[in-house]
């Protein structure tokens, strides 16, 4: 059973991945457990082209400040481990093989109202 912070976690994730597909991207996969990290989503970005690891945030409220503050050193590490380590092994699973492409990671916030913010290019290291 999923807590209501959880559920509304995964409808934020739902949205991004939509929004993201709709302006052109190829969702590869969402939600990958890799070792004991979780990507949120997996994705090409037909700008660049990029395959891009993005890590959703959502908060209901900004009394505790802003989402993109949610995020601290140990996450990204975690998060560029899994990244890497999916990368090598090549595929998400035994019929998606991964696009050689360049590794970006990116950032979105969903903010109440439905309101995205994408920082593309995050540091993650």
């Amino acid at each position: 059973m999923r807590t209501a912070a959880q559920q509304a976690g995964d409808a934020a994730e739902a949205l991004v991945a939509e929004q993201l597909a709709a302006a052109g991207w190829t969702i590869l996969g969402r939600n990958l457990r890799v070792g004991r990290a979780e990507l949120d989503i997996v994705a090409v970005d037909p700008g660049g082209p990029n395959l891009v690891i993005v890590e959703v945030r959502w908060r209901s409220r900004r009394d505790y400040g802003l989402a993109e503050e949610t995020i601290d050193h140990a996450k990204w590490a975690r998060l560029r481990r899994a990244a890497f380590t999916l990368v090598e092994y090549g595929s998400i699973h035994a019929a998606q093989v991964l696009p050689r492409l360049p590794l970006r990671f990116d950032l979105v916030v969903l903010e109440p109202g439905g309101r995205l913010r994408h920082h593309r290019h995050v540091d993650a290291g």
